[in-house]
């Protein structure tokens, strides 16, 4: 029995000493070719939107990434995918789905409809701000309208997420953050 223990442990050490022959250290990074499991967290209200009605969003990014997907309760979603491209895709487009507003932040919306107080506009997909006409310049506004049609697309900074999840929006603090930053 003892003989056959140092046999074994030779023969590690012989293993060991060809592995650090050809590799001296561990790599720092995984190749992007090599088959790799990603988890990430979402808010639990946000679930609903990644699996989608009857399954219909999830199986979507599935077929346009190739990766396997599994959801849980808790917002954990884990991405087991083939390679690096492919979980990043699936990623990336999950982080889009269930993004949320952040105080402070500036986005390029798109005027998505015009009213006599203000105009909403889409700040991502499926989240939509309210920028009040006093939100929109220094100087005075008689009507939205003279300054931008539907469709158009300007910077915002969200002022304020309200508990209901309505978002409160300003151009003319976006404008003025960003003249701020040039100089």
């Amino acid at each position: 029995m003892g003989q056959a223990l140092e046999q074994a442990r030779q023969g590690r050490l012989h293993i060991l000493q060809e592995m650090e022959a050809i590799l001296k250290a561990p790599r720092h990074q995984t190749s992007s070719y090599a088959p790799r499991i990603v988890t990430i967290k979402v808010h639990k209200d946000k679930v609903r939107e990644v699996i989608g009605p009857g399954g219909k969003t999830i199986r979507g990014i599935i077929e346009a990434t190739g990766v396997t997907i599994d959801v849980e309760d808790d917002g954990s979603i884990v991405i087991a995918a083939t390679d690096e491209t492919a979980s990043q895709a699936a990623i990336q487009m999950i982080r889009e789905l269930t993004q949320e507003a952040e105080i402070g932040q500036i986005y390029l919306g798109t005027v998505r409809k015009i009213m006599d107080f203000g105009a909403f506009i889409e700040i991502f997909p499926g989240t939509d701000g309210l920028l009040h006409i006093s939100q929109i310049s220094e100087k005075r506004i008689n009507k939205v309208t003279d300054e931008f049609q539907e469709g158009d697309q300007l910077l915002v900074k969200v002022l304020e997420v309200d508990r209901n999840g309505r978002i409160r929006l300003s151009h003319k603090e976006a404008v003025r953050e960003r003249e701020t930053a040039k100089i």
